[in-house]
């Protein structure tokens, strides 16, 4: 990896110029890229090999925990802590304790899944180095990049721009940290 070089970056006039140009960057062997479109494209997920997250399995667990995190605090408070016997039912009434173990459930998982979403995505993160690069204001536009990161095994400073020239782009732009 170069120093002072986080990758190089490669801008597209339309969608589907990114995509055939991601296909051929996996199949280059590139492995850390990443593209930056002003809309979300349906077939970049697969082209750039995006995995599938574990933020289900995040917000899962996360309203598990809530959950018995509620009904476990009801039955503290009403069994071990506190126990007033009303009108003579048990203790541990549990069917009570569902509306509220329901509440804590959703509570949990609604949390998880915005704390895991936004740790997944590596947020926040105020500063990143394709703001860098002048002309990539565009990709909230109308531009599309697609960015080979120097992390990359394969990455070569001079090979993966002669690669990425041979993609046919408007432009390729080094990215510095």
């Amino acid at each position: 990896m170069s120093a002072g070089i986080y990758g190089l970056m490669a801008e597209f006039s339309d969608p589907s110029a990114l995509v055939s140009a991601a296909r051929k960057t996996r199949e280059a062997g590139y492995v850390r890229i990443d593209a930056y479109t002003p809309y979300p494209i349906e077939e970049l997920d697969e082209a750039i090999g995006i995995h599938h997250t574990r933020l289900p399995m995040i917000a899962l667990i996360g309203g598990i925990v809530g959950g018995l995190a509620g009904f476990g605090l009801q039955y503290w408070t009403s069994v071990i802590d506190y126990p007033i016997n009303v009108g003579g039912r048990p203790l541990f009434s549990w069917p009570a304790f569902i509306p509220v173990a329901f509440e804590c459930t959703i509570l949990g998982a609604a949390l998880s899944a915005v704390f895991g979403m936004l740790g997944l995505n590596g947020l926040p993160q105020p500063y990143h180095p394709v703001f860098n690069v002048p002309r990539f204001a565009l990709a909230s536009r109308d531009r599309f990049f697609l960015c080979i990161e120097a992390a990359d095994p394969n990455f070569d400073a001079d090979e993966t721009w002669s690669f990425l020239s041979r993609l046919q782009p408007r432009q390729v732009s080094q990215v510095d940290e």
